[in-house]
């Protein structure tokens, strides 16, 4: 299929720059069969059965983007760069593959001084990245990044205003517990107590996975043949508490239903054959694309998407290519917001493009 074939046209007005208030209170589509329904996050129970299990990704955000400088002693004395950083992804190492700007004034094994806690030295680069070793490990990491960094708010979002303290609430999910991603499961920023009660009021159950989501999830497509594209590697686990819970859902006819892109794919990783998950650890690069059987996912709640990316290359396998162009038709007449601090929709496929 062509890159075109997941384009569209979409008003600036749409895209959100701060999410709902409260957070279930934002709207969601819901597209089941041919029909489609307006609704409220708070109106999820209302479309779920009892025994159905969303699966949710407990990634915890971390403040990945840093302000610093860089010190140089020279025969006109000591000058300072200003070093902007975001962190991309951990390495087996201990360090952090990040995005510098500007490279090209740092030298590798200089320093990059961001507070007086917390520090980096270049370890090398590649591809336009480079390679950061920090001064501070563990815990003491974690609370050094967490008074330094802030949110990594996706570009089109960081483009019209600056993160905030708002945001250290607002692009983490209530129940973020393990720490590790750049870009939060936007799907999951619905959630409330409120919207948990009414779901397990509902009889609907959960289980937690884990997928630490990369600035990868951001980028174009640039290949016309989608086929041609490089899907990005992010690193994920399916606990075996969390295989057990879903299997058992499935053996009893209950519904499979991921919240969030990325709790899809880690359970499409995860899954030997259709209908059956096992306990998985590891980066997967799974790229879904039309024609795509699923061997796990039933439904699916998720933001409306970028065009020209994997996360609609995606959408429109489960729900099929025209059937999506009529659903993002429909939530621009009725003005639905976009993006990830945007509305949700419920994606709820026919039966037989479900199970491969």
């Amino acid at each position: 299929m062509k890159l075109s074939d997941f384009d569209f046209d979409l008003p600036d007005h749409l895209i959100a720059t701060r999410p709902a208030r409260p957070r279930s209170s934002a709207r969601m589509l819901v597209a089941e069969g041919d029909g489609m329904t307006d609704a409220r996050a708070i109106d999820l129970p209302d479309f779920l059965r009892p025994g159905d299990r969303l699966v949710l990704n407990d990634t915890r955000v971390i403040p990945a983007r840093l302000s610093g400088q860089r010190f140089r002693d020279g025969a006109e004395g000591r000058t300072a760069a200003r070093i902007e950083v975001t962190l991309l992804e951990p390495r087996a190492d201990g360090g952090w593959r990040a995005l510098l700007k500007p490279l090209k004034k740092l030298r590798d094994g200089e320093e990059i001084v961001f507070s007086e806690r917390l520090s980096a030295r270049l370890t090398g680069r590649d591809e336009g990245t480079g390679f950061l070793a920090f001064n501070l490990l563990g815990e003491d990491f974690d609370a050094a990044l967490a008074e330094a960094g802030q949110m990594p708010l996706p570009p089109y979002i960081a483009a019209r205003r600056a993160a905030d303290e708002r945001d250290r609430e607002d692009y983490q999910t209530v129940w973020a517990a393990r720490s590790g991603a750049v870009a939060a499961p936007t799907a999951s920023l619905h959630f409330d107590q409120a919207l948990l009660t009414a779901l397990a009021a509902q009889g609907v159950d959960f289980s937690h996975v884990t997928l630490h989501v990369g600035a990868g999830t951001f980028l174009p497509v640039k290949a016309d043949d989608i086929s041609e594209h490089r899907m990005h590697s992010e690193w994920g686990e399916v606990s075996q508490a969390a295989a057990d819970e879903i299997n058992a859902t499935r053996a009893a006819g209950g519904r499979i239903i991921p919240v969030g892109t990325t709790a899809l794919r880690l359970i499409e990783s995860a899954a030997p054959e259709a209908g059956r998950i096992a306990p998985w650890r590891g980066p997967t690069d799974i790229f879904i694309t039309p024609g795509y059987r699923f061997r796990m996912a039933d439904a699916l709640m998720t933001n409306f998407h970028l065009p020209r990316t994997t996360l609609m290359m995606l959408v429109s396998a489960l729900m099929g290519v025209d059937r999506v162009r009529a659903i993002y038709d429909h939530a621009i007449t009725q003005e639905y917001r976009f993006f990830s601090y945007g509305d949700a929709s419920l994606l709820i496929p026919p039966a037989q493009m479900r199970q491969g």
